[in-house]
């Protein structure tokens, strides 16, 4: 490598590591400092521009302070995987997952509420063929299958309850359990699952060779039911709605 190459390269280095932590690095000689206040702003504006659309409600928790200097604080830090902006979101929880503490402690969980809506969106999922041929009576013999575009999710923490007014200090004692799904149109929608609904999709994806009826079952002697053909009843009228939303697919 020739010396201007080699020059070059360490003036790109000094002037990089300029721009992402200008109180510690020095800026490189010769550059007018208004110049580089320039690119100091609009490369870090940039970032905090797109996060915060991407976190909206960790912008409003964190405030107009707390914000900037957590943003600042992964742009200074943080080398990423990939130099995809829509990635940029899911760089920023890897950061914080390597964070020592967390404050407040739902941070994280909070930031991937936030980010799993724009992954549905941008996932490249086709939509499960289901022509509706199988009439509702003949569903528990077929084996159900959980649509690639309906995330079943848990958390700790009570995330799509969080917001400035409501920011708790301890997870309740019960998970909180979400659908996530992306419609026909587009549209991403969350809804609350019940924990045997949840249980329910978590096994299709444990076990997708299994008829309804087989998976009903199984789950009723999880749950320790002491009529497993009343709760296979009301186990078909679950997979009939979550069909006809788009959620299992045979």
């Amino acid at each position: 490598m020739s010396d201007a190459v080699s020059r070059l390269r360490a003036q790109q280095f000094e002037l990089t590591q300029h721009l992402r932590d200008p109180a510690a690095s020095p800026a490189p000689a010769g550059i007018e400092d208004r110049r580089l206040g320039v690119y100091r702003d609009l490369l870090f504006n940039n970032i905090l521009s797109l996060l915060s659309g991407n976190f909206p409600v960790i912008e409003r928790v964190l405030g107009e302070e707390r914000w900037p200097r957590l943003v600042r604080d992964f742009f200074r830090d943080h080398r990423s995987h990939t130099p995809l902006f829509p990635e940029i979101a899911r760089e920023f929880q890897r950061y914080l997952q390597g964070l020592d503490a967390l404050d407040p402690p739902f941070l994280l969980e909070l930031a991937h509420y936030e980010w799993v809506e724009l992954a549905l969106q941008f996932s490249e999922a086709a939509a499960p063929r289901d022509d509706g041929s199988l009439a509702d009576a003949d569903l528990l013999d077929r084996p159900p299958q959980l649509s690639p575009l309906a995330w079943p999710l848990a958390y700790a923490w009570p995330v799509h309850r969080i917001g400035p007014e409501f920011q708790p200090t301890q997870p309740p004692a019960a998970p909180t359990l979400l659908l996530l799904r992306r419609e026909a149109d587009g549209e991403v929608l969350f809804s609350e699952l019940s924990p045997l609904a949840f249980r329910l999709l978590q096994r299709l994806e444990e076990a997708p060779q299994l008829s309804g009826r087989e998976q009903l079952r199984a789950l009723a002697a999880e749950a320790g039911s002491d009529d497993a053909a009343a709760f296979v009843d009301m186990g078909a009228g679950l997979l009939r709605q979550m069909r006809a939303n788009g959620v299992v697919y045979f």
